[in-house]
């Protein structure tokens, strides 16, 4: 077991900041990696001090002063890279200096140093970030590889982000939409109701299926993973699937896998038809390691009605709607077409406050002992997330494997079949019933005096007459 540990206590100094302002307006990133009161719960688990720079969540709307008020030192750039030795970041940093932000840069940062942020060390777009890495020798983990297992759901920043996602999405089409969302009856005429497609019944999905429905949208969803059709159908929301070709599409980590060529012509055919009667299209489908899978043409955008809206919340990683311009919301014959990547961050104050939540516990489980941090290499969620071990680039581990299928119910013991009654054995049981009545009270005369016999009469009568009353005049 390799493994590597700093005294927090006596040389601990750590750093939480987010990129500048200007760079803030420049990027869309409005969202911080640690709130004020996750700053306080550091300083109170040993770190001693905590560092953030100037204005980094301002546009969270967490003002300087409760940072001040926390504990925490409020820093320039300069020093939050010199003076740390653990920074954690949303996005991984950039690798040179620009004329708006001279100072934000990684070349100050101590060689050893720890820097925890969402990375994506798969892509080659941060290639050259992992190489940066490498070559200062410093130990880095990706929060977007935590695996989705029991023991790390509390530092998974994925279904934190994806939760916002799905309910921002339907607030973005919402207000691109020409129409009400919920169906309205009123003296000027009646206003039928939106009709949602959700493609994607992960955590984004899930939670745009919720949103949609609690503004009284009528909604389809669909998923290659049949397990999830429970889920779907409990949020209020109907459950569509491909008949033509039985496959299931579960993977590992709770994500979807690649379909075969036959399933994935056969979900086609099936959006195109579903795309004709939909209002508004939210797409949600990734699959780990890999671009967006395209699920929507252009051929079926233009058949949707005029003033649809579609969103897609893989515009990141490609787009899963051919259309789809990654970052910008655009307009393709009538239909109007939202490739934001930035969802979260327009909710920065509620986003900033899950993903400082994630990375402080992260950060917290990584302590083998009071005021030590440790890197245990043993650790599964620290194994699958650590992406380079003081500059060495440790290789990626399979992926978790899928869920084992469900073993086959047992067969539940048949239930006695009911037989419609014959004539005479309806009256047969009347009979026996009025004649058990009967001796019932005849025997109650007998055993009884006639004091108790009255009583019992008139209360008979009393709730006789009283429950005609109550069903006689409603």
């Amino acid at each position: 077991m390799q493994q590597s540990r700093l005294d927090l206590t006596l040389s601990k100094r750590f750093r939480i900041a987010n990129c500048p302002l200007v760079f803030l307006l420049r990027s869309g990133e409005r969202r911080v990696a640690i709130t004020p009161q996750n700053a306080a719960v550091l300083l109170k688990k040993g770190f001693k001090e905590v560092l953030v720079e100037h204005g980094a969540g301002f546009q969270a709307q967490f003002p300087a002063h409760d940072y001040e008020a926390a504990g925490a030192t409020l820093v320039n750039a300069t020093r939050v890279w010199t003076d740390s030795n653990i920074v954690l970041k949303v996005r991984p940093p950039r690798l040179r200096s620009t004329t708006l932000s001279p100072n934000n840069f990684i070349s100050g940062f101590r060689k050893g140093g720890v820097i925890i942020s969402m990375l994506q060390p798969n892509s080659d777009r941060y290639k050259n970030v992992v190489d940066t890495y490498q070559s200062k020798g410093l130990t880095s983990f990706a929060m977007d590889m935590i695996p989705r297992i029991t023991r790390a759901q509390s530092f998974d920043v994925l279904s934190s982000m994806a939760n916002i996602a799905g309910y921002k999405a339907v607030l973005e089409a919402s207000n691109e939409f020409g129409s009400f969302i919920t169906g309205q009856t009123t003296a000027a005429g009646k206003v039928p109701p939106c009709k949602v497609l959700i493609i994607g019944a992960g955590v984004a999905g899930l939670s745009a299926i919720a949103t949609a429905r609690r503004m009284g949208a009528i909604v389809k969803c669909f998923d290659t993973r049949p397990a999830t059709k429970e889920q779907v159908q409990s949020l209020g929301a109907e459950f569509v699937e491909v008949t033509d070709v039985k496959e299931d599409g579960s993977g590992g980590g709770g994500y979807a896998k690649v379909m075969s060529q036959a399933f994935h012509d056969a979900e086609l055919r099936l959006f195109a038809k579903l795309c004709k009667e939909t209002d508004i299209l939210i797409t949600t489908a990734l699959i780990p390691g890999r671009p967006a899978p395209r699920l929507i043409t252009e051929e079926m955008v233009a058949d949707m009605k005029p003033g649809s809206v579609v969103v897609d919340l893989a515009a990141e990683n490609g787009g899963n709607c051919e259309p789809t311009v990654p970052g910008q919301l655009i307009h393709h014959k009538g239909v109007t077409v939202i490739g934001y990547t930035d969802l979260p961050s327009r909710l920065p104050t509620q986003s900033s406050t899950l993903y400082s939540n994630n990375i402080t516990k992260y950060l917290l489980s990584m302590s083998p002992k009071e005021g030590h941090f440790g890197v245990d290499l043993n650790d599964e969620v620290v194994r699958r997330s650590i992406v380079t071990y003081n500059g060495e680039l440790l290789p990626t581990l399979p992926p978790l494997a899928p869920p084992a299928p469900a073993a086959p119910k047992a067969e539940a013991a048949k239930q006695a079949e009911v037989v419609a009654l014959t004539p005479w054995q309806k009256a047969s049981r009347e009979v026996a019933t009025v004649t058990a009545g009967m001796g019932t009270a005849l025997a109650l005369g007998k055993l009884t005096g006639p004091l108790f016999m009255s009583n019992i009469f008139t209360f008979s009568l009393a709730g006789l007459i009283g429950s005609l009353q109550l069903y006689t005049h409603p």
